[in-house]
């Protein structure tokens, strides 16, 4: 449902489902928290207060979030302005040369002339050295005062654009950024326009990837695909530090970049509404940073948001700020509060463990009472969150990052009381060394207590029935819940603890053309890094390991020499056959220059999105009632094929270049769902071509549908789904490819190796 709200600004709202489930919510909320009030256990006071003021905080703070979703704007990206000037600050103080590297290519190729900074807040000459090469400018300075803000306020003094866009070192932007945001400042009461921040190392502590049905998870996902949408409608979206364009003359109207707290961000937002400016959320990823590898990094970074958060409460007066509207002060006090939430979960977790060691309840009331008023209001709490969360929710893995979290955010609010806290930077590599049993003791002690509490409840009910037996029973099930999230967690955070690669690799496949000797063979690469890839191709048997790998790697921008070891060979079976499949390469970069064309490729885009076809919201409660059939789904193994192309026009073709792409192969042998291109193709035509698999050639002649341009910075890539397909196998030549044989007989033994 869309409407028009003043400066007729799109909202998408609940509808009528979810504002009737959002509402039954509300009410029996108030009805059950009014019943609580006398159940209170009389021998358990304070334990019952306790318990029952977590109650009341979750149902205040879900009031707050029902506030948040009930709206989300609909941002439609306004014409760019021209001849206005824009700076561009990539900020750094220890990342490695490396990452920056990559993050400054893609910054200084983005369309909209702009001048690229980077300022480097750790004043070293590598730095500076890459800066030339690359030829952006250079800033540093002799102290780091005020850390990240300072570093900031610092290029403001040295630069003149008009608008700032501003990324961390991880953060590289997508090809048409600037040309996507810089049209909201047409309103010149427009501050800064944000956007998400979105990762490209899907294998993250904070990402869970199902590849079997395609689905993505990301912890903040909630918040940048629907919270942040929903500030935006009370023009209280905030400044989240990068992935973000600022007007110069609204910070230099507020003294610049906030500089008395270690969140900058958040503090700069509410300077700059309290200013009277507005807000722009545009929810488009247009660039993608590196997230927190594993535990210690991203436990860190949490604590430093919310010390900082507590800074902001404390210093700006949220409660008492008249410059700020209702709407503003409620919006930034339901992220401040998130942060306690860690108290509220710390006492659920150990409650039943209370209840079961002590003998003590925090609810003195007979079960079928109990039930009748706790069963309703609990589950609707978990369907209206999943509603609201327009399947962003995500309740299990939420729940298992809130107990993740809880000692952190706990720990964190306690900055209401600390005097200067010290800026650190979240840690952009994979820290092996970091000990996840020491970061996770408060969880540890979780478990064990829970555990602990199962069996001595038991024993110590038929003993002596120190309890009522539905209480025992009801305390062992939600310490047994708590068991296992903690379980699933923790499993969780092992397999990230021990995974050795440090480096990300695309699963984004590229033509390739292998060259061996006079030979000249057709290929694949994919889990691509800057280190190395796995070559698919019927290699020569001349390649073997530890033998060296030349040919060109086909982008948008054209033939990429390359030359690479092969470290590692894949072998696959056919009819008792052994064959290598692939090999896995480590790369040679004999010229840099073909190392930051393919970097270029790779960063800053949301390609391996749009290959792989991830999906990263889930069904909510109904819809998974009305796709309940295919919930149980899951995808046939697919690989990509390097093809040659050539469109059917009345028989005079032959004069056509061949064109090369990618095209997927499932291992069902349904009919490929989509053909990728380098080069436009008509629609109106037939494709026909040759694809290159590692058991052969085989001939295809598909229609094509209207196609999708995906923005690179290394040249256009063009998508196209695919209505009809033909297969035609062990074909040695375009011309003779005809209408011949259903692929559903070819596929599966092409690729059962």
């Amino acid at each position: 449902m869309q409407k028009v709200k003043r400066e007729a600004v799109k909202y998408e709202s609940w509808g009528i489902y979810r504002s009737s489930v959002a509402l039954a919510f509300v009410i029996v909320g108030i009805w059950y928290l009014h019943w609580r009030i006398p159940t209170m256990a009389p021998a358990s006071p304070i334990f019952s207060a306790i318990v029952y003021g977590a109650e009341i905080y979750g149902f205040i703070a879900a009031l707050l979030h029902l506030m948040m979703t009930w709206r989300l704007t609909i941002r439609e990206p306004l014409p760019c302005p021209e001849g206005v000037t824009v700076d561009v600050f990539v900020s750094t103080f220890n990342e490695p040369v490396d990452l920056v590297r990559k993050t400054l290519l893609a910054a200084k190729h983005m369309d909209y002339p702009h001048e690229t900074w980077l300022i480097d807040d750790g004043n070293r000459h590598k730095m500076k050295a890459l800066a030339d090469r690359l030829g952006v400018r250079y800033l540093a300075r002799l102290d780091n005062a005020n850390a990240k803000a300072g570093n900031l306020n610092n290029a403001m003094i040295h630069s003149k654009g008009d608008f700032i866009a501003l990324f961390d070192a991880d953060h590289a932007p997508q090809k048409n950024f600037l040309t996507q945001t810089l049209g909201y400042f047409k309103d010149t009461s427009v501050a800064f326009v944000q956007t998400p921040h979105d990762f490209f190392n899907l294998d993250s502590y904070q990402h869970r990837l199902q590849e079997k049905n395609k689905q993505l998870w990301t912890e903040q996902a909630l918040f940048f695909k629907v919270i942040q949408r929903g500030k935006d409608y009370w023009n209280a979206a905030f400044f989240c530090g990068s992935c973000a364009v600022i007007r110069r003359s609204s910070l230099d109207r507020i003294g610049g970049f906030a500089t008395e707290t270690v969140t900058e961000d958040l503090h700069t937002s509410i300077k700059l509404h309290k200013a009277g400016f507005k807000s722009i959320y545009h929810a488009e990823s247009l660039a993608y940073g590196i997230a927190p590898a594993n535990v210690a990094p991203f436990l860190k970074q949490r604590v430093r948001w919310g010390q900082g958060a507590m800074q902001v409460f404390k210093k700006e007066k949220l409660i008492f700020e008249t410059r700020l509207t209702l709407a503003q002060k409620l919006n930034y006090l339901a992220s401040m509060m998130t942060y306690f939430d860690g108290w509220q979960k710390g006492i659920f977790y150990i409650s039943p463990a209370v209840v079961l060691l002590a003998g003590i309840m925090p609810i003195n009331v007979e079960a079928v009472d109990f039930l009748i008023h706790f069963v309703p209001y609990y589950a609707l709490s978990f369907i209206a969150f999943e509603e609201v969360g327009r399947g962003y929710g995500g309740t299990l893995y939420i729940e298992q990052y809130n107990f993740a979290r809880f000692a952190a955010f706990a720990w964190s609010t306690l900055g209401l009381f600390f005097g200067k806290i010290r800026f650190n930077v979240t840690s952009k590599v994979r820290d092996r060394s970091s000990n996840a049993t020491q970061m996770f003791l408060p969880q540890l002690s979780i478990l064990l207590l829970n555990t602990g509490a199962i069996p001595f409840g038991l024993i110590l009910s038929m003993e002596t029935h120190y309890l009522p037996q539905d209480a025992v029973y009801f305390n062992i099930l939600w310490a047994a819940v708590n068991c296992a999230l903690a379980l699933l967690l923790l499993n969780f955070t092992r397999k990230t603890q021990i995974f050795l690669r440090e480096e990300y690799r695309f699963p984004i496949p590229l033509p390739v053309i292998i060259r061996e000797g006079n030979s000249r063979v057709h290929g694949t690469i994919d889990n691509i890094a800057m280190s190395g890839c796995r070559v698919y191709a019927p290699l020569p048997y001349t390649v073997r390991k530890n033998r060296l790998l030349r040919g060109e790697i086909y982008l948008p921008s054209g033939p990429l020499p390359f030359e690479a070891q092969i470290m590692s060979e894949i072998t696959g079976q056919v009819e008792d056959q052994t064959f290598i499949k692939a090999v896995g390469c480590r790369f040679i970069w004999n010229q840099i220059e073909t190392r930051d064309a393919l970097e270029l490729f790779l960063y800053g885009t949301d390609l391996q999105w749009k290959l792989l076809n991830l999906n990263e919201s889930s069904a909510t409660p109904l819809q998974w009632l009305t796709r309940i059939s295919r919930f149980f789904n899951t995808q046939p193994d697919e690989r990509w094929a390097t093809c040659t192309l050539l469109q059917d026009d009345g028989g005079n073709n032959r004069s056509q270049p061949l064109r090369l792409g990618m095209i997927p192969l499932t291992s069902d042998g349904a009919v490929p769902r989509q053909l990728v291109t380098f080069q436009p193709l008509s629609t109106d035509m037939d494709v026909r071509g040759l694809i290159f698999t590692r058991m052969g050639r085989i001939g295809m002649r598909a229609q094509i549908s209207e196609g999708e341009c995906l923005e690179n910075s290394a040249g256009p890539i063009y998508l196209y789904p695919i209505s009809e397909c033909i297969i035609q196998p062990e074909v040695k030549d375009l011309s003779v490819i005809i209408p011949h044989e259903n692929m559903s007989s070819v596929v599966p033994s092409l690729l059962a190796a």
